[in-house]
């Protein structure tokens, strides 16, 4: 059996001030094999997009980390300036939450799509450009060409979303972190953009940590499922969402909205209908 495409064991995040320590992650222990999707789930506050920040040591000055991170055998916390540059280029592809906060509004869609490869791999302009249109094509953007010259802010969430996605795909990583990427989306555009990164990242047998709040959501689209609360991984494995068996895991399912609740507030409604017909009447009257 393979090792693990990456390994994270007992790792422990602190955020330390002059007055102050804050243990925010409480020995997060996880692997995740070549091509598989392993969904991270939680409420906000509970530790995931900080875990996504340690395996790519992006944590902000202040924190302090240990335990292990491994990617491909290589200890992350350990990799010194460039080769972590090449980690965070090459190895690992991120897609994050909002897209707008993360793409430079002053430039094209096409220089976005186009500069790490023209800057990092040495590949022609016309040559990226190229690749760039076949990959807006690919995750179903349609009139690619023209897409490449307009902005961020001429472009739909969806949209936009769907271009971070082929940017990070261009890059040829081996690991994608989605960072709760649909998020800010509607629930078509939803809908459409998982779809879309989950038969891309099998179609290139691509890893994926799918970081989200909604566990319906990560099961459809994962093969394990790891539930994270106050900093640590309460429960993990491929039967969670069918047979959860801590607590929290419990109580996280049975909040979502179901059918027979939305049944339950329709005599509401119906009351308001009434307060609005009499009104209605009283004024015609």
């Amino acid at each position: 059996m393979s090792a693990p495409l990456l390994e994270v064991h007992d790792l422990h995040a602190s955020l330390i001030t002059k007055y102050r320590r804050l243990d925010l992650l409480n020995g997060v222990s996880f692997t995740l094999d070549r091509g598989e999707a392993l969904g991270l789930v939680g409420e906000s506050g509970s530790g995931k997009s900080l875990t996504t920040r340690a395996i790519t040591r992006m944590l902000a000055p202040g924190f302090r980390t240990t335990g292990t991170v491994r990617f491909d055998g290589e200890s992350v916390l350990d990799m010194k300036r460039e080769r972590l540059r090449g980690y965070r280029a090459r190895d690992v592809g991120m897609i994050f939450q909002d897209p707008r906060a993360h793409v430079n509004p002053v430039h094209t869609v096409g220089d976005f799509l186009t500069e790490a490869l023209v800057r990092d791999r040495g590949v022609k302009l016309d040559d990226a450009k190229r690749r760039a249109v076949q990959l807006l094509d690919e995750v179903g953007v349609r009139h690619a060409e023209r897409r490449l010259a307009q902005y961020p802010h001429e472009l739909s969430g969806g949209l936009l979303q769907r271009v971070m996605i082929a940017s990070v795909l261009l890059a040829e990583p081996q690991l994608i972190l989605a960072d709760e990427p649909t998020t800010a989306l509607d629930v078509t555009a939803q809908s459409d953009v998982m779809a879309i990164l989950d038969e891309q990242r099998k179609a290139r047998g691509l890893s994926l940590l799918f970081i989200t709040h909604d566990l319906e959501l990560a099961n459809a689209c994962c093969d394990r499922l790891a539930v994270m609360y106050a900093g640590e991984i309460v429960e993990q494995g491929a039967q969670v969402y069918e047979a959860p068996q801590h607590p929290y895991t419990v109580e996280l399912l049975g909040a979502r909205p179901s059918i027979a609740e939305r049944l339950d507030r329709l005599p509401v409604l119906e009351y308001n209908l009434e307060i609005h017909e009499a009104l209605k009447a009283r004024a015609d009257a």
